[in-house]
């Protein structure tokens, strides 16, 4: 399920400029929540169309990677990005009530979390989760930053380090529980990412998994 025929990609300092700018966008935003008029859904969403944005203007093969992992085996992504999904919604629902036992904070750390949707409406999280948020936090943090600072070093550095930035921009909500929940995602999509070296069935892993605790299944 690999991709092959990718052209050499930007060189360690583009990759690493790309990854400092998402860490300033995104800890700004777990920082403030809001930018003016936009929410935190809004915000969320704006830079991930900017950090992809930049992701494809700096690695020109990143589109024709996409087209071909969507041509190849697409059902079988699918299938395998939702059970991957329900299996990550499972470790957390046990990772809850550890919690709950194990750590006073839990309870306000997790109310917390869905304050965020205090407010939306439900509609407008579903279509940013589902058009833009899941799709798109999996094209930069795993479809183009793993995969180009695994390919410049070594594909195990580029999981360690997208798993580490991914979950240390967390670290500006204040939240332990957001923290720990972004560290378990950031090694779990990371494998994932390492293993089938598809874009496409972690979009569907995210996007899905996204739906299932805002939306369908919230803890």
């Amino acid at each position: 399920m690999g991709m092959s025929g990718a052209r050499p990609g930007p060189g360690p300092r583009l990759v690493g400029a790309a990854g400092t700018a998402a860490a300033i966008l995104f800890i700004a935003l777990f920082r403030l929540r809001h930018l003016g008029p936009l929410d935190f859904w809004a915000w969320l969403a704006l830079n991930i169309v900017i950090v992809v944005g930049l992701g494809f203007l700096i690695d020109k093969d990143c589109v024709q990677r996409l087209a071909r992992d969507a041509r190849a085996g697409l059902l079988r992504k699918a299938g395998l990005g939702i059970a991957s999904a329900a299996a990550l919604y499972a470790v957390f629902a046990a990772g809850r009530i550890l919690a709950l036992r194990l750590f006073p904070f839990a309870a306000a750390g997790i109310d917390n979390v869905y304050a965020l949707k205090a407010g939306v409406p439900v509609l407008r999280v579903v279509l940013l989760i589902a058009l833009i948020i899941g799709p798109g936090e999996e094209l930069f943090w795993r479809g183009f930053f793993q995969e180009r600072a695994g390919s410049t070093t070594k594909p195990a550095f580029g999981f360690a380090l997208t798993a580490m930035l991914y979950t240390a921009v967390h670290l500006a909500s204040g939240n332990i529980m957001l923290v720990l929940a972004a560290a378990v995602c950031g090694i779990f999509w990371g494998w994932l990412y390492m293993r089938y070296r598809s874009p496409v069935l972690n979009m569907i892993s995210h996007t899905v998994w996204d739906l299932l605790v805002f939306v369908a299944f919230p803890f």
